[in-house]
């Protein structure tokens, strides 16, 4: 595997459309729903979409952790733009659970360490029952399912991550701190819409966002490395 600084120097250039896009999206977010709008949320995942398909693409079994990034960033993209329109805001839940599927089918369930599980599992509990009394109908059931999906990418994501028995690559960490950042920005979300509204809620829930899909994003370079199956020592 190449070094990070190498990694950098090659993909550094590829990532400009991506963060360029990104200003544009704060310089000229507005305030209501519109097709104009979700285009420009949409732009920094569509610019992660095609910055992976040009790390390498096909059928074979050694693209098939690319493959299952680039479909959850494809839901997350189609995500974003019904999130637009809050009357759409659960066909754009069902839309990113999916793509969180996906990334924990990447990801994997190999090293299991239950133990990380465990504590977010516990945090996601606690969230849901902070916001229960602010969800109704189909939210109530929506909501929870979606926080489990969550937790449980965050986990494989971060369960991949071994720095103390040495097995662990920087595509790996950048995977689990867009996990971390995944958490954050979604939980963010849920606060802002069903508990209580949050100052500058939109710049720190789309940063974090961003910043999540980055590091996922990441992962898939290099992604031969990723499917190679994991020694775990005893």
């Amino acid at each position: 595997m190449s070094s990070p600084t190498q990694v950098l120097r090659s993909v550094g250039p590829k990532l400009v459309p991506f963060l360029k896009s990104i200003s544009v999206y704060f310089v000229l977010m507005a305030e209501q729903p519109s097709l104009l709008t979700a285009c420009f949320k949409c732009l920094p995942i569509i610019s992660l979409i095609v910055f992976v398909l040009l790390h390498g693409m096909s059928l074979s079994k050694e693209y098939t952790f690319s493959r299952r990034i680039l479909t959850g960033l494809v839901f997350s993209c189609i995500g974003d733009a019904l999130l637009v329109w809050p009357n759409l805001f659960t066909a754009g839940m069902a839309m990113f659970s999916i793509a969180q599927i996906m990334y924990i089918i990447a990801f994997g369930f190999t090293p299991l360490n239950p133990s990380i599980g465990a504590v977010l599992y516990a945090g996601g509990a606690l969230v849901t029952y902070i916001l229960m009394p602010g969800l109704s109908g189909i939210l109530a059931i929506g909501v929870p399912f979606y926080i489990m999906l969550l937790c449980t990418m965050a986990w494989r994501a971060i369960a991949r991550v071994q720095f103390f028995d040495e097995l662990w690559t920087w595509t790996k960490l950048c995977s689990c701190v867009g996990s971390i950042c995944f958490l954050m920005s979604d939980t963010l979300l849920g606060f802002n819409y069903f508990y209580s509204p949050i100052p500058y809620s939109r710049i720190s829930i789309m940063l974090s966002y961003y910043a999540a899909q980055l590091g996922i994003a990441l992962s898939a370079i290099e992604s031969k490395d990723n499917n190679k199956p994991i020694e775990v020592k005893r």
